[in-house]
This record gives structure tokens, sequence and C-alpha cells, in this order.
């Protein structure tokens, strides 16, 4: 399963029964905790999500509604055993206020963090199956959006067309990868006669707060799940600009430019109670649009 399980769509301030910025990506077996506001351990608890399946944890920026929960969850995971390893992205400050935190309490804990400052944009964790990779957004200190995505599956052998060219079962892993075979004669039989390419990998972007710009459209095209905030309705686009924040409409947008499969709005400001407004005005403008609702989760 490739899916987004949302434990916090609020802005800074927890209001209405909503929580601060954290996201739970499951992608198989591997799960990626993006952001961590405060109360992150007990929505974690709340929706019965294994924490221990945690392996990395990437956090956007530094304002306290996306990372104030993370010392408490660091610090549950020593209580509980925890032996594994853990990897933390994140802007580099982050590290001594763990440190600082950690050192204050004289907290002692019984895994290792391998801490990977955030500063050039690109892939900062990959396996044979998948890549994570960072981008720039423009908020009003350093921040930072994430794009989790599948790695390409090998091309699909027709089985029957292969037997009939009389290809050799120890030539298929090379059909995969896209080579054509030559016969004992001097035969070419392209690639594209004995295979039919695989899906195309999913992709899931974190566009974490940010000023609209049209330049992060590039960044995350053709992803086939964008998150993006909406902080604001339209009506309040001079404010989200001098607070760096995006609206309904600025989102939609970006979906669109960036030709995104489906787009999910989150961190809802507080001084908005129903949240109705920004489904009807975002799909408006990009009608492929869910509201990330907590506990809900969103396949990618």
């Amino acid at each position: 399963m490739f899916g987004v399980t949302i434990l916090g769509n609020n802005s800074a301030l927890p209001a209405h029964d909503r929580h601060p910025t954290s996201q739970l990506v499951t992608l198989n077996d591997q799960l990626f905790l993006i952001d961590c506001g405060e109360g992150t351990q007990m929505q974690l608890s709340r929706y019965r999500i294994r924490r221990s399946k945690i392996n990395h944890i990437f956090i956007s920026h530094l304002h306290g509604d996306h990372y104030f929960g993370l010392p408490g969850l660091l610090t549950s995971f020593g209580l509980m055993n925890r032996e594994q390893d853990l990897h933390i992205h994140a802007p580099a400050p982050l590290k001594q206020i763990l440190e600082l935190q950690f050192s204050a309490g004289d907290t002692r804990l019984p895994y290792t963090i391998h801490f990977h400052p955030l500063g050039d944009e690109g892939i900062i964790a990959e396996t044979e199956r998948f890549a994570v990779e960072c981008f720039r957004v423009f908020h009003r200190i350093d921040c930072w959006g994430f794009i989790i995505k599948k790695k390409k599956k090998p091309r699909k052998i027709v089985i029957e067309k292969a037997n009939q060219w009389e290809i050799p079962a120890s030539f298929f892993e090379q059909l995969k990868n896209g080579l054509d075979f030559v016969t004992p004669d001097g035969r070419v039989i392209g690639n594209g006669q004995v295979t039919i390419a695989s899906t195309p990998p999913k992709s899931y972007a974190f566009c974490a707060d940010t000023l609209f710009k049209e330049s992060i459209a590039e960044k995350v095209h053709r992803v086939s799940l964008l998150y993006h905030e909406t902080t604001y309705l339209k009506e309040a686009e001079e404010r989200a600009f001098s607070r760096h924040h995006s609206t309904t409409e600025q989102a939609a947008a970006i979906a669109r430019l960036a030709n995104a499969g489906s787009l999910l709005i989150g961190h809802f400001s507080s001084k908005y109670e129903l949240l109705d407004d920004f489904l009807s005005e975002t799909s408006a403008a990009f009608p492929n649009t869910q509201l990330a609702q907590e506990g809900v989760t969103y396949l990618v």
C-alpha cells in the first residue's frame, strides 16, 4: 500500500479538535513521518499506528507547529526500549535543539539517531524500492517540501512472444531493463516486440508552508498526489501573502500547473471552524481535490 494518513491538519493554534501538522506515509512495510506537531504521538496512539516501524522522520521547518511533538516522541521511543536506528531529516538547527533538550533532562536514548541536515535539493533517502527528495519552498524561514516516490519497475516480458523468437530465459533480465535481443544470425528483436512497460510509479509530494510561487509546480510536476497548504480562503489573499502562506485558489493553481493527479489540502487556520468553503473554493479550480481530514488515509 502507498497511502498518507493525516495526524494533524491545522495550522499553528490547535483548535476545533484539529491538531498541528503531522502526516504518516505508508509505503508497503515502510513508515515515514512528515512533520511532528504538538500531540503527534497521541494521534499515533489514537489511530493505532505502530510507532516502532517509523525509521525516517522528515521535518519541513522549525516553526513550532511542525516539530514541537518531536522531543516527546523521541523520548517515548526510548521508554519503549527501541533499539533500531532512526533517521531524522531536518533543518540543521534542530540537531542543537534536540541535544539541548536531552542534555538538560539527562535523557539517554537506547537507540542511535542519524541526523541528516537539509541543505541541497535532491535525493535524501533511497532504497531499491523508493526514493525521497527534498525541495525548497518559500516561507519566512528555511523551509522544505518532500517527494516520496516508488522506483520505476522493470518492463514486463510477454512470455509467448519471447518464446516465439526463441529468446533464452538467461536474457530475460536484460529484456526487463530495456535491451534488444540479437539472434545468433544477427537479427535484432526490438525490446518493444517482446515486453510491455510496467505501471508508472506513484509519487506523493508534501508542499509545506509557503508563499504562492509558480516555480513550485516544476518541482512537483506530475506527482500522483500533491499535498499543498491552504491556510486561508481566497478572500484572505493579502493576509496569506504577509504571513508567507497560501490560499485555496493558489494551491489549486499549483496542482493545475504541475498536472498533479490529485490534490490534498490542509494546514487550515484556526480562524475557520468549518472547512466546507476550503473544499468548494479549491475544487472549483482543481476538481480532483480532497480535504486532509485527521484519521483518514488517502491512497496515492
